[in-house]
């Protein structure tokens, strides 16, 4: 009986060992299955961090890189402008300015205030009423004489050259001296002359005449004296010291057919003359340029053929 107390003991002594080690070893596997467990989910939490840093590095090369292809969609033009400044005692130089046109009215001129305003403010060009009205900011535009202010630039497909007026000495980049121009179109009276004038009195009744009369100076009256003709006829730039040019002649014609106007004939006299007014070629180039539409060369016609055609030689 006592054996078998000690062999059950025994028994049961062995079998807890078995339970014990089993337990242990189950709480072992757990731990190293727990382990894992945390080992992966720090794992697991690595790559989370390592893809959200690439995801950020991504994204800000996709910014940067919008950011660059941003910058080549600029609509950017290069403008390539005569500079020449008297008081420096340098020669005249090309300079170039670019003009992002997404930034920019659709105008030269608007270009040309622009790099006043905002690159260089030594720039000189002259300007007053932006609407082709004035004539003020006649130039050199891509090889053509033009107003800045009804030039757009999308008409012009590369880069924009700038030049003052051709053939005229040059006050300061884009400014030339018109000194000449104003004292020939001085020279022919540009103003109504008859008997009322004359008398030195005030007018005090209208100068009337009929709708015919006045709709034979459409295409002369609109001249702006913006000098786009002149500088385009080579003759004028031969003999600008003589003949009288395009412009000029346009307004003496104007006047010559002014109705109201009574010294037609002294008007012929002043500007029938081999260099005044038979320098004409006849090459076009004035009524090809003028901004307004109008066409000189058929005014110098006129004038000729009612001068009778054969130039007075002094």
């Amino acid at each position: 009986m006592a054996v078998s107390r000690v062999l059950l003991r025994g028994l049961c002594s062995g079998a807890a060992w078995r339970t014990g080690w089993a337990v242990r070893g189950k709480m072992a596997a757990g731990g190293a299955a727990w382990g894992a467990r945390l080992q992966e989910r720090e794992n697991a939490h690595g790559r989370r961090r390592m893809k959200a840093a690439m995801a950020a590095q991504q994204q800000a090369a996709d910014v940067d890189s919008k950011e660059k292809a941003a910058e080549n969609m600029k609509r950017l033009r290069t403008f390539v402008l005569y500079r020449w400044d008297p008081e420096s005692g340098k020669d005249p130089e090309l300079r170039e300015y670019d003009i992002n046109l997404d930034e920019c009215g659709p105008m030269v001129l608007d270009a040309l205030i622009k790099i006043k305003n905002e690159q260089d403010s030594t720039l000189s060009f002259r300007r007053s009423c932006r609407e082709g009205i004035c004539g003020s900011c006649a130039m050199n535009i891509d090889g053509m004489n033009t107003l800045a202010c009804l030039k757009p630039i999308e008409d012009v497909k590369a880069e924009v050259y700038i030049y003052p007026l051709p053939h005229m000495y040059v006050i300061k980049d884009l400014v030339p001296d018109m000194s000449n121009f104003y004292a020939q179109y001085k020279s022919i009276q540009p103003w109504l002359q008859n008997e009322l004038t004359e008398k030195n009195e005030p007018i005090t009744k209208e100068q009337l005449q009929s709708i015919d009369d006045r709709a034979r100076l459409d295409g002369l009256y609109e001249c702006i004296l913006c000098a786009c003709c002149q500088t385009s006829c080579p003759s004028y730039w031969w003999n600008s010291d003589r003949y009288l040019g395009p412009s000029v002649l346009l307004q003496a014609y104007r006047w010559i057919a002014d109705s109201r106007d009574s010294k037609t004939d002294e008007r012929l006299a002043m500007v029938n003359d081999s260099y005044k007014l038979y320098r004409c070629h006849a090459i076009q180039n004035c009524t090809t340029s003028c901004p307004k539409h109008l066409n000189p060369a058929q005014a110098i016609v006129k004038i000729k053929n009612l001068a009778g055609g054969e130039p007075h030689v002094h």
